[in-house]
């Protein structure tokens, strides 16, 4: 007998849980897009976004995924045979740079493997090292969503300041926008990308691009850029269409605004209150189940874990055969243990994921749990007791 029956409960690191009220602003008829009630909507989104992002400089969107926006930051400001480093922490950092790779630049990886932050004093020799400045842009992952880690952003920004080094610092936000507190421009953060799929709570088909004075003038310098990926007439319009570069994605930016009105209502410091309350309800209870048993937070140092999604070790086959279980028993689908290791290697299976982004609040993560905690004694996978009272105790703290 299957007691999945009734709302599933999508508990993966993106596509996060939708809103009703995105879901409502989305379900209508196609709009105008030419003139009306559609170009003041999207005009309104623009600032909004900035909020979001905290900073006064552009914002832009695409009609794509991560990589979309990953590939058009690149493209508006590195030239085939410019150097681009990239510090990796799991997998999405040599995803950017495989990226930057196929648009012909240089790509210099300094490899952190998959549970480690940066070291920023490994980044700072090796822009010391770049005497003649070829590295024209740093590309750096906020939160890598495979390991769950959480990258000091500002800590780079100081690292490249103390190496005197000129090439702009490139943010990858995809995971942690709207989850982990990001600063852009306190931070100095010359070019931030993110995506609609996470903590912005709208289905995947956005991708965004914030932009600073020191990317602008990289951007100006261009010899060329092509005309879908080029941000300068998506960042000042001087036609509705160009916001999109074509037709606009009419139901997304519908979503969009019931998002951000969201967001906004709450608060982006409440927002991140919130995500570090779960989160290490989470962690609380994941400690207490490893306690008497394989499981093991990738992360070890709380300050370097993502609030948006914890990666989770716990031993081949029982990563698959949990969450199985916990999908087609209970209507639980947590996340795959992506990128720690290759899937044709049997310790594939000995990983998971916990997505707690976005709409989520305490009866979803505790219900979660409370799966997971089902499927260890189901399974019969060893686990310490008291998972549950821990991260209940944890969010009564608040």
């Amino acid at each position: 007998m299957s007691l999945a029956h009734g709302r599933p409960y999508l508990a993966i690191p993106g596509p996060s849980v939708m809103p009703e009220e995105v879901l409502r602003a989305m379900h209508r008829s196609a709009p105008n897009i030419y003139e009306g009630d559609l170009v003041a909507l999207t005009d309104s989104l623009i600032p909004d976004l900035r909020r979001v992002a905290r900073t006064e400089h552009a914002a832009t969107f695409y009609i794509g995924n991560g990589h979309a926006a990953w590939e058009a930051a690149l493209a508006n400001v590195v030239a085939p045979g410019d150097r681009v480093l990239v510090p990796a922490t799991g997998r999405f950092g040599h995803g950017w740079g495989d990226m930057a790779a196929g648009l012909g630049c240089d790509v210099q990886v300094i490899d952190f493997g998959k549970r480690s932050p940066f070291d920023l004093n490994r980044i700072e020799d090796a822009l010391r090292a770049d005497t003649g400045h070829r590295i024209k842009a740093v590309l750096a992952s906020h939160v890598d969503t495979s390991s769950s880690v959480l990258n000091d952003i500002a800590g780079l920004r100081a690292a490249l300041d103390a190496a005197g080094h000129p090439a702009l610092l490139m943010a990858d936000c995809i995971a942690s926008l709207g989850c982990d507190r990001f600063e852009m421009d306190a931070w100095g953060v010359d070019v931030m990308v993110a995506a609609s799929q996470k903590g912005i709570m709208v289905p995947p088909g956005l991708g965004f691009v914030f932009f600073g004075p020191r990317a602008a003038d990289a951007r100006a310098r261009m010899e060329r850029v092509s005309r879908y990926w080029d941000w300068v007439p998506r960042a000042n319009p001087e036609y509705f269409f160009q916001y999109s570069g074509g037709t606009a994605p009419t139901h997304h930016l519908y979503g969009l605004r019931a998002a951000l009105d969201m967001i906004h209502a709450e608060g982006i410091e409440a927002i991140w209150a919130r995500h570090d309350t779960l989160a290490r309800a989470i962690w609380a209870a994941c400690d207490a189940w490893g306690q008497g048993g394989p499981m093991e937070l990738n992360i070890a140092d709380v300050a370097h874990r993502s609030r948006a999604v914890t990666s989770l070790r716990i031993g081949a086959p029982h990563g698959t055969s949990l969450r199985k279980w916990t999908e087609h028993q209970a209507g639980v689908t947590l996340g795959i243990g992506l990128g720690m290791a290759e899937p044709g290697d049997p310790e594939w299976h000995g990983f998971f994921r916990i997505g707690h982004m976005g709409h989520v609040n305490a009866h979803m993560v505790m219900g979660a749990l409370g799966a997971i905690q089902a499927g260890f004694v189901a399974l019969d996978i060893p686990h310490g007791a008291g998972a549950l009272d821990a991260a209940a105790a944890m969010m009564a703290r608040g």
